[in-house]
């Protein structure tokens, strides 16, 4: 898997790279955003793993520029941020992952390998769910029989989480952690909002395991 990283802290740059390589990935370092996008267009990866601040062009800032490029890749951002907003940002641009600095290395393959089970990286970019709903993980559009069914900001947060763990249980602290990015809401919040969600959708896809979260069923 080739992935590309974005770090401008050369020592945990070198820390990173030695342990993601010896790991089995294949590395591409780069300090400077610019520099790092400028590669990105004339290469592939599978995945990116972005600090925030860096140089020239910070990560939001690239990855947001990609994604307007029709630039899909699972992305990790790393960063000793803590502002909500900034954090926030990096959801709304399509992050798969958030983690904080100072961590641990094993944590970040740890991370890695949530990642690539939620994102199956390896498969086809749609998914089908029924007859007639489809979703495109690249883009994180829903289809109803070819036509994207508008959803607000949260609403396909959480679909996106559902599709990619479709047929399994989504528990409430799954949902807290990729849609509300660990804020402290309760579950009544989320409940009220996966009603709403369910309430758009022209098929009944959303199931309610009691007392412990939610699941999306294929049925096709």
């Amino acid at each position: 898997m080739r992935v590309l990283l974005l770090e401008d802290e050369i020592m945990l740059q070198s820390a990173i790279e030695e342990y993601l390589t010896h790991s089995g990935y294949e590395v591409y370092s780069f300090e400077d955003g610019e520099e790092a996008y400028l590669n990105i267009k004339q290469n592939s990866y599978d995945l990116f793993i972005l600090d925030i601040n860096t140089p020239s062009l910070d990560g939001l800032s690239l990855l947001e520029k990609l994604q307007k490029e029709q630039i899909f890749v699972p992305t990790i951002f790393i960063s000793a941020i803590t502002q909500i907003e900034q954090i926030s940002k990096a959801y709304e641009l399509g992050c798969y992952d958030y983690l904080k600095k100072p961590f641990h290395l094993k944590e970040l393959t740890l991370h890695i390998d949530r990642l690539l089970k939620m994102a199956n990286i390896q498969s086809k970019d749609y998914v089908k769910i029924t007859k007639f709903y489809t979703y495109n993980i690249k883009t994180r559009r829903l289809l109803f029989d070819n036509k994207e069914q508008i959803l607000t900001l949260k609403q396909a947060q959480i679909i996106n989480v559902f599709v990619l763990n479709i047929d399994k249980i989504v528990d409430f602290k799954m949902l807290r952690h990729y849609v509300w990015i660990d804020s402290h809401v309760d579950n009544a919040t989320i409940r009220a909002e996966i009603y709403r969600v369910r309430q758009i959708l022209k098929e009944d896809l959303i199931k309610n395991i009691k007392g412990i979260g939610y699941r999306l069923n294929k049925k096709i």
